[in-house]
């Protein structure tokens, strides 16, 4: 019988920017991004990069050492990433090279 393994659900702020004629997804809780043609093979390879960041650091024994370097706390058996307090714009003056 395969062994049983438990899992977590944890709403994770991902941000989608489109940079020319590609997508960025973006989550800052896990310092994780990727790119796509489209907004949805943006969403489709960010799930894919997820996988692999979750696969790789359970094989490897350092999800909780890096949830914990990214800001994440845990509460009882749960992980709670950084939460998101504010988004804004800023006017910012950039000199223009001549």
């Amino acid at each position: 019988m395969p062994k049983s393994r438990s899992q977590l659900d944890v709403s994770l702020a991902v941000t989608f920017i489109r940079e020319g004629d590609q997508f960025v997804a973006y989550s800052p809780a896990l310092d994780l991004s990727t790119v796509g043609a489209t907004l949805d093979e943006a969403k489709k390879r960010f799930t894919e990069a997820l996988d692999i960041f979750i696969e790789e650091t359970t094989k490897n024994r350092t999800l909780t050492d890096v949830l914990i370097d990214l800001g994440w706390q845990q509460s009882n058996s749960n992980w709670v990433p950084p939460m998101i307090v504010a988004h804004d714009s800023e006017v910012m003056k950039i000199p223009l090279l001549a």
